[in-house]
């Protein structure tokens, strides 16, 4: 008998006692609730959804020009003198500008030869160009290998130069400035960088460099990004939706409207005279290549992009590769923004407007809002309602801003019209990071400056797996789980659950996906696989 009172009790009290712990958890929240959650909750949905229009009203004021500038075929050449480089009998090879090719890489061995045989490839009198191979390698092999393919193609007759430094102080951004202080640059008129990943056609020079040659006010010109992995996976194919808008509309409409744009930092060509105007090459931000866009252009220079000009590279499959490149181009804008801003304001060579532009629109809106406002919104406040019955968020910022937003997002790539809501899902897990990066750069906090190399893999994948497409590895305990994605995922889920059983306005049909979303992300079940061996 004693057996089992006590076998029947001791359950009993466990039972008591985490029901008195409910108990006191209910009352609590309904203590806070109505004088401090509600009214937290309702100024924080307010404020997204002004953020929400802000991005609502930038993205139909870029549809809408993008659709001008098509209708009314504003191509380059009507916009910019373009004529072809012809010979001059008199001066003969002399006539045409002597053009520096730099291609800065960091042990690079599934691609510089790629990239080497690329630049190399270039048609341009063999007299005017100057290929300089930046190797800022710690890896000896790899180093050896870059060394022996430069002499390769320098036994061929190129003139390709082999510079490396004995640190990497500045990363690519010291990379690229030591590369210029190099005597025979000194002679060069033009420089054209390529990342290692990058193959342009042979052609590339000449739909360049006659843009320049022509039009004096011109001191950049950019070329189009085409992918050469967009359907190795689905990750892949997501950041080509991503970048596709950002090469078809953002892009031109910057080149169209104030002829200033970010500059990609590879595949474009620089008139020298301007990128030393700017002042060069500056390494404090991880985002070198627009910081100094945005100082050429508060001198004055106007910048072209060619959409119809494109560049072969490869976009990072692998998801730890893919993290790493998006804090790096989400902290340095917003720490460059922070740096800038005031500069911008005070500065008198350019017009109201273009600072209104790039202050706004550029940094403000595309670079802070855009990120910020994806996540807080969309998976914090909004699934936070589910949970507070008493505020509301209005069917037009909840559903048919964000439709619109991502439907004009979509034109970049009709082809994947089909993955537009695995697209919605992906993002919104990327923007927890590029919010979390955002925030660094703007306060300046630690992994402010962090640079880690985008991994290329070439043919590698191919190599490694006999040209099959590699299996995913089953999960095994002790292999890392991003906590991130796991605590958003969890939140997520119980938002969604609640929803579902106390709710009444269905949130949980999306809150329920996206955690899901948030689940396979924290696992690492996205991107690629490369074994080992």
């Amino acid at each position: 008998m004693d057996r089992l009172y006590s076998t029947t009790t001791i359950p009993d009290a466990f039972q008591g006692a985490k029901d008195d712990i409910t108990k006191q958890f209910a009352l609590i929240w309904n203590q806070i609730k109505a004088p401090l959650i509600v009214p937290l909750l309702r100024i924080t949905v307010v404020l997204c959804l002004i953020m929400s229009v802000m991005m609502f009203i930038e993205r139909v004021y870029m549809g809408i020009v993008i659709s001008l500038v098509k209708l009314f075929g504003r191509k380059p050449e009507k916009r910019y003198k373009w004529e072809p480089m012809k010979d001059d009998i008199e001066l003969g090879n002399s006539s045409y500008p002597m053009v520096l090719v730099q291609i800065p890489m960091y042990n690079e061995r599934e691609v510089y030869q790629l990239s080497i045989g690329a630049a190399c490839g270039l048609s341009w009198p063999s007299d005017r160009i100057i290929i300089q191979v930046l190797d800022d390698s710690t890896d000896p092999t790899i180093k050896e290998l870059v060394q022996l393919e430069c002499q390769r193609w320098a036994s061929k007759g190129v003139n390709i130069k082999y510079e490396v430094r004995d640190n990497r102080n500045g990363y690519k951004a010291g990379a690229l400035k030591e590369g210029m202080k190099r005597s025979y640059v000194k002679q060069c008129d033009l420089v054209a960088i390529f990342d290692a990943d990058f193959q342009p056609e042979p052609d590339f020079l000449w739909r360049t460099v006659p843009f320049l040659v022509h039009n004096p006010e011109l001191g950049l010109i950019q070329a189009r990004w085409k992918f050469v992995n967009s359907d190795e996976c689905l990750m892949t194919r997501m950041q080509e939706m991503s970048l596709d808008y950002h090469f078809t509309v953002e892009q031109e409409v910057g080149s169209s409207t104030y002829a200033f744009f970010g500059f990609n930092g590879t595949a474009g060509v620089w008139r020298i005279s301007a990128l030393n105007e700017a002042g060069g090459w500056k390494d404090r931000t991880t985002v070198e290549d627009m910081d100094l866009a945005v100082r050429a252009s508060l001198k004055g220079w106007k910048f072209l992009y060619l959409s119809n000009l494109k560049v072969k590279n490869e976009l990072p499959s692998t998801f730890k590769a893919y993290r790493y490149q998006q804090h790096r181009w989400s902290c340095g804008p917003a720490n460059l923004f922070r740096k800038m801003v005031l500069e911008i304001v005070r500065n008198k060579k350019v017009s109201l407007w273009k600072k209104i532009h790039v202050i706004y629109s550029f940094f403000f809106v595309r670079k802070v809002i855009a990120h910020i406002n994806t996540f807080v919104f969309y998976c914090i406040v909004l699934p936070a309602t589910v949970l507070v019955p008493e505020v509301a968020v209005p069917e037009w910022g909840a559903v048919y801003i964000p439709s619109v937003i991502t439907i004009l997002n979509a034109v970049g790539t009709p082809r994947s019209l089909h993955l537009l809501v695995f697209w919605i899902l992906f993002e919104n897990v990327m923007s927890l990071h590029r919010t979390k990066a955002t925030i660094i750069g703007l306060l300046e906090a630690s992994r402010v400056n962090e640079w880690i190399v985008t991994e290329k893999l070439g043919d590698a994948l191919k190599a490694k797996t006999g040209g099959k497409t590699p299996k995913k590895p089953r999960f095994r305990i002790g292999d890392r789980i991003h906590l991130l994605e796991l605590g958003v995922g969890f939140y997520l889920f119980f938002c969604g659950w609640y929803d579902f059983m106390f709710g009444k306005n269905h949130f949980f049909i999306y809150l329920f996906i996206q955690s899901f979303a948030f689940f396979v992300m924290a696992f690492g079940y996205v991107g690629t696989f490369v074994p080992n061996s």
